[in-house]
């Protein structure tokens, strides 16, 4: 049984293909295109899998998609008839549904599909992302919950996984959102692109949350674990906003009215200063939607008095709020699969509908996040033989290692101070660099953070950047011992711990780590475990191999970001290059 599903038309398009339940390939179609987070038909991501599997597109059974436009149909025709959404709403919905009809005829097109039976099979945009983090978390039973901006007219769903499947018994409907809480607010501070909301969690710690009765007028738990927007401040259930979602980087227009403005003061203007009211305004703003999401998630263990939680939804990758859950929850275990966001509705829907057409579930579907295309060691080395004489001009020198003198030569570079850009096997799934396209430095340095900040990733310096430590290290590093295998929690790093490093210490003492296993990764595995045996820290920085663009997929875009950037070293597969003032 061979499935590929999709997000598509949306943010961070993606495709995952999954074989009799198990997921086998899965990438997001900006990789390819090198715009984040494209929105459109993921036509490169479908060909990477098939190519990734060894597949052809006959091969393939059945297609997925993971959004149904009969979904809520009912409560969509009362609110069109209540006479709250304007004309212009309206048609743009009943356009953007038309634009998604066409995704079966483009793919039949682009594929040459002549199947009489092609179809997209429907999955709910909300059970595709419950599926997404219940059927990989290992757990036999679990309280899944779903929270987003929206999707098929909701903006959260939550139930329960078993072993037969997933069960959903409530909704947060449109126009309610704690997505676009965060989004509106990330906007009217001024970081107006999309998916910039993590800026804004990282901003927070150095505010303070002086604005938290304005936010407490703006949303509301009135009933938990639904929650309210208070619409005055809002657009988006009136007007048509502004939006692009066809074959590029998604767009949206202004989701606040007036009234924020008026209650808060002016918005911040891209590129303005930040001020410390600024700050306090983000500050403000992560302490309510915590406010919010625990109240929800208290209602719903009270409800369900089930220890084991899945989260998936772009709030999910909320990793502050994530950390917390543990401490401030009677949840004992939380599950939060690597592409949280609306990319992994691709694997979602494929896993769901798999469970449809067999029964079954397969109870190890995606033991790790490795799951896009790798290069070998001779593409590596035909590249770099291509790209000799730029290399030499550009004062680099390159050799071919064995594993073990490789990985003596990175960490060598990394205890002098180097920056070395990590390029091994399978790209990860999900937005987080995992250790295979990865940028990685010494976490002792007190100046690293400014010199990648300034010199590499060229980013706002109040970004914090994560440690990859060694598993059984975990609990001798940070305030707790947890698995967090994608990096989607933030935990407190051991008081005494945070002068060792301070590259990957946030202002407020926190990290946000990945969990490091043999199984998992054996090559990253090792290479932290060698700067352990000569440095006595079990742990490395790690951050995204890119410069302001999408995480870098394939080698010729690693070599590119290597030359015009200031990293010193470069390591893929088992070719080393250095600059020679390295």
């Amino acid at each position: 049984m061979k499935i590929i599903g999709l997000n598509a038309f949306h943010a961070d398009a993606s495709a995952a293909l999954t074989v009799n339940g198990k997921v086998v390939a899965a990438a997001e179609e900006e990789r390819f295109t090198r715009i984040k987070h494209w929105a459109g038909i993921p036509i490169d991501s479908i060909r990477t899998c098939l190519k990734t599997a060894g597949m052809g597109v006959r091969d393939i059974d059945y297609w997925a998609i993971n959004t149904d436009g009969r979904a809520q149909r009912s409560y969509k025709f009362r609110y069109m008839l209540s006479g709250m959404p304007r004309p212009g709403l309206i048609y743009s919905r009943i356009r953007n549904r038309a634009s998604r009809g066409n995704i079966e005829q483009k793919l039949r097109e682009v594929f040459d599909i002549d199947r009489k039976d092609f179809a997209l099979h429907a999955v709910e945009h909300h059970l595709s992302h419950l599926a997404s983090s219940f059927y990989p978390s290992g757990f036999d039973r679990a309280l899944a919950l779903s929270v987003d901006g929206f999707g098929d007219f909701s903006s959260a769903a939550w139930g329960v996984g078993s072993e037969t499947g997933l069960d959903i018994d409530g909704f947060v409907r449109f126009p309610h959102s704690l997505g676009i809480f965060y989004q509106a607010l990330t906007q009217y501070l001024g970081f107006r692109s999309y998916g910039d909301e993590y800026k804004v969690m990282g901003l927070a710690p150095y505010g303070n949350p002086t604005f938290i009765r304005q936010m407490e007028d703006i949303v509301s738990m009135e009933h938990p674990p639904r929650y309210r927007l208070n619409l005055d401040y809002f657009r988006h259930h009136r007007h048509s906003i502004s939006t692009s979602w066809d074959q590029g980087s998604p767009e949206f227009g202004s989701l606040y009215s007036p009234l924020m403005e008026t209650t808060l003061g002016p918005a911040r203007d891209r590129g303005e200063d930040i001020t410390q009211r600024h700050m306090d305004i983000a500050a403000s703003v992560q302490e309510l939607y915590e406010q919010c999401f625990f109240r929800m998630l208290d209602a719903l263990y009270d409800r369900y008095q089930m220890p084991f939680l899945t989260l998936a939804g772009g709030c999910a990758m909320n990793s502050v709020a994530n950390g917390k859950i543990l401490h401030r929850t009677k949840f004992k275990k939380v599950f939060v699969q690597p592409a949280a966001g609306d990319a992994g509705g691709a694997l979602g829907a494929a896993l769901e509908l798999n469970r449809r057409l067999t029964g079954t579930i397969d109870p190890d579907p995606m033991p790790d996040a490795y799951l896009g295309p790798s290069f070998s060691c001779g593409e590596i080395k035909a590249l770099i033989d291509a790209q000799k004489s730029r290399l030499e001009t550009t004062g680099c020198r390159t050799s071919c290692l064995d594993w073990d003198s490789l990985i003596v030569k990175i960490v060598e570079a990394l205890i002098a101070g180097k920056v070395v850009g990590w390029f091994q096997g399978r790209m990860e799934w999900g937005a987080r660099a995992l250790g295979n396209r990865s940028i990685i430095c010494d976490p002792r340095r007190e100046d690293m953070r400014t010199i990648l900040n300034l010199k590499i990733k060229r980013r706002e310096s109040f970004r914090p950047f994560a440690p990859s430590i060694l598993r059984e290290h975990v609990m001798h590093w940070f305030e707790i011992d947890d698995d967090v295998p994608y990096m989607q929690k933030v935990y407190k790093i051991q008081k005494h711990r945070k002068p060792q490093i301070p590259a990957v210490t946030h202002i407020d003492g926190s990290g946000r780590l990945q969990t490091v296993t043999e199984k998992q990764n054996p090559l990253y595995y090792r290479l932290i475990s060698v700067f352990f045996e000569h440095t006595g820290v079990p742990l490395l920085l790690n951050t995204s191999f890119n410069e302001n663009e999408p995480i870098v997929c394939k080698p010729e875009e690693a070599l590119d970001c290597f030359v015009r950037t200031e990293i010193d070293v470069l390591a893929m597969e088992n070719m080393l290059i250095t600059r020679n003032s390295g």
